[in-house]
């Protein structure tokens, strides 16, 4: 827990600055007007004889002297008159720290969240593979909105820790004996206690777990609610919901017992410590009157500070969780950083510059020659087995590649890796004759345009889905791009047009015209190379044929690489790339393989004919 604490505050000290100087500053400003408010009121009014304090009463040679320069009359309006401003002055400087610790925590937590999301997204797709896309959400969320919480408990509790000082300071100036008694009660105390900070911050492990079981479980339920539907099993859905929702209960329910029986505990506490303490001042040491208010002044005004700092950092115990998640987080991500810094820093200054830095832009490759696998081997990580081995081929430029083979050859890993989602473990992938490294990666990826099998739309209008590529692209490009993917006429029927909300993911449309609509977007980025990764195997007959002609009107302008689950729509392609088990087995035109009665392209072609005609 030190550990976590610690970056805690020098990742704070590092966002914050000098204005978190400033900020402890004001805070003994503040402590030392509250407690010069409260502990000068008795011993001023002492002074002027609004009641005799005794032996111990405080001699203060330079207020007598203040006080005496008034007439007896206005001594007392005097002292209260600086009571309320010295007392509102201090609310005024407290109304300006409660402000400044605000703009503290949220730019502190806007940083965290900006650093974690950025990190996130720069990571490599490998790292995607093994994740969870709920656990992303649920940190984004709700582990975030937890360390700033935590963020407001360390500068609250920083507060109390000044205060507390400051004021114990003044108490000690007042009468150190009484001060040094309530002091040794309230860290005897706190030590006595600590065990309750340790359980504090096991229930905050158990709150992090539960939240993260919570958002992955209702986000999982959500992405299949069609499947919950159709087979009738909101029944068991709801169990889980209801046993999770319980175990949360009893989760928050478990710290608020441990909290409030702490506050129990020091309430008590103080209670029989003033007790005795005028049980003793009046019995056995016959301490006048103002002094014993004068001890009960300085008692009420401490104690409160100890039982404040016991619960702070029981709180902060059980936030400090979310913040090791969330440092953890981004410790993986740096370590899976998809390019290094030294590149990600020229990307940033090529995308900045103008004219001073033109080679650092990030200028889409041009592909003229054509793409080459080089004996690439690869396999994902935590696997003995290789998905792709000793893989030789070869994609020419300007021409329609098709790769296929069974489910598992392979096919989408060669499409990663040609796209540079992945690194080979060994071999190489050359664009034009040039290794594709890191420094050309980004060039690389933004050259392609890449349809899924599973097109993504946001729920938006079409016309902001389709700027997501091209923010200033014009109303007369949108409609070519439409035009050009067979999506025009099916637009202009809808009822507001590019203007229309399709819903979650484009639900309100068909997988046939969300698949053309995501062509269109992918063709208004003008990419160099179109990558279609099963992009055709859900559709209809007639929406395939749509893009099976929009496909062929690109032939000769873009390089154009199909992974196709139906052989039969890539009658037209110039090349044919055949997979199975990580190896490429075949490789030629669609004409020469197809007529290969031994090869296993024609065998895929007679499976996939003989399904048909049944």
């Amino acid at each position: 827990m030190i550990s976590e604490l610690n970056y805690f505050m020098r990742k704070l000290h590092q966002v914050s600055g000098p204005v978190l100087y400033w900020n402890l500053l004001g805070m003994v400003c503040i402590g030392l007007m509250e407690g010069i408010g409260i502990y000068m009121l008795v011993p001023m009014l002492s002074l002027i004889g609004v009641f005799e304090m005794g032996s111990s009463g405080i001699h203060i040679p330079w207020l007598t002297e203040v006080l005496g320069r008034f007439s007896e009359s206005s001594q007392l309006i005097f002292v209260l008159f600086s009571f309320v401003l010295i007392v509102s002055g201090q609310a005024w400087m407290q109304r300006l720290q409660t402000i400044r610790n605000t703009r503290i925590q949220q730019q502190f937590v806007r940083t965290l969240r900006i650093e974690t999301y950025s990190a996130v997204l720069k990571a490599q797709w490998s790292f995607f593979l093994q994740k969870r896309k709920s656990d992303f959400n649920h940190i984004l969320t709700t582990e975030l909105a937890r360390v700033s919480q935590g963020t407001s408990l360390v500068l609250q509790m920083a507060a109390s820790l000044i205060f507390t000082a400051v004021q114990i300071g003044l108490a000690f100036w007042l009468s150190a004996k009484l001060t040094t008694l309530v002091f040794v009660c309230g860290l005897l105390l706190f030590v006595l206690l600590r065990k309750f900070v340790k359980r504090a911050k096991q229930i905050g492990d158990q709150t992090s777990e539960f939240s993260q079981s919570y958002y992955y479980g209702i986000t999982e339920h959500f992405n299949g609610i069609k499947d919950i539907k159709s087979n009738m099993l909101e029944r068991s859905h709801i169990h889980w919901f209801e046993r999770m929702c319980r175990q949360i209960e009893q989760n928050v329910v478990q710290f608020s017992q441990l909290n409030t029986g702490t506050q129990l505990i020091h309430r008590v506490s103080a209670a029989m410590i003033i007790a005795a303490f005028i049980y003793l001042s009046l019995k056995v040491m016959s301490v006048p009157p103002a002094s014993l208010l004068l001890i009960i002044l300085i008692f009420s005004r401490l104690w409160p500070r100890f039982t404040a700092i016991q619960s702070n950092l029981e709180y902060i115990s059980s936030m400090l969780p979310a913040f090791r998640i969330v440092r953890e987080l981004q410790v993986q991500t740096e370590g899976s950083r998809e390019i290094s810094e030294q590149t990600a820093a020229q990307r940033e200054a090529g995308e900045v510059s103008t004219s001073s830095a033109p080679a650092q832009q990030i200028i889409p490759i041009d592909l003229n020659d054509e793409i080459i696998c080089e004996d690439v081997f690869y396999r994902y990580e935590g696997s003995d087995s290789y998905s792709l081995a000793s893989v030789h081929a070869s994609i020419p430029a300007k021409g329609m590649t098709a790769i296929v083979g069974k489910s598992g050859a392979g096919k989408s890993t060669l499409i990663d890796l040609i796209m540079g989602l992945v690194k080979p473990e060994s071999g190489r992938i050359l664009i034009d004759g040039e290794p594709l490294t890191e420094e050309r990666l980004l060039n690389w990826r933004s050259s392609i345009g890449y349809v899924s099998q599973d097109p993504f739309l946001f729920h938006t209008s079409i016309r902001e889905n389709l700027r997501l590529v091209d923010p200033d692209a014009s109303e007369e490009q949108m409609w070519r791009a439409l035009q050009f993917s067979s999506s025009a006429a099916f637009v202009r029927r809808l009822p507001q047009g590019l203007d229309t909300v399709i819903g979650d993911r484009g639900i309100r449309l068909s997988g046939g015209e969300r698949q053309r609509l995501v062509l269109a977007r992918t063709m208004l980025r003008n990419p160099s190379v179109l990558v279609l990764d099963e992009a055709t195997s859900a559709l209809d007959s007639e929406n395939e044929q749509h893009i099976h002609e929009a496909l062929e009107r690109l032939k000769g302008r873009v390089t154009i690489i199909v992974i196709a689950h139906r052989l039969s729509t890539i009658r037209t392609a110039d090349r044919v790339i055949v997979l199975e088990e990580g190896r490429v087995i075949q490789e030629g035109g669609y004409q020469q393989l197809s007529t290969d009665s031994t090869g296993t392209f024609s065998k895929l072609l007679n499976m996939q004919a003989g399904a048909a005609g049944q």
